[in-house]
């Protein structure tokens, strides 16, 4: 969990999941972009984000990644499919 590897990736996860849920809030509500509620956006997608990197650290079974499932790329074990 102390690996830049892992910090990198749980870095990436929290901002995927805040532009997510900042995006599922402005098209929720049907308005268009001029009628967006920032303030509110940004609250929840902060909120989602520090809810993804808690959730990274409680599940993060060491070096291999932010998730349980997952493992962070490195020189030597680039990123690609491992399974289908």
């Amino acid at each position: 969990m102390n690996t830049i590897a892992f910090w990198k990736a749980t870095a990436e996860r929290a901002a995927r999941t805040a532009a997510q849920s900042s995006l599922a809030l402005m098209a929720g509500d049907g308005i268009g972009i001029l009628d967006v509620d920032w303030g509110e956006v940004a609250s929840v997608g902060g909120l989602a984000a520090v809810a993804a990197v808690l959730t990274a650290i409680v599940t993060s079974g060491g070096p291999v990644g932010p998730g349980l499932t997952e493992t962070v790329a490195t020189a030597t074990t680039p990123r690609r499919p491992t399974s289908i």
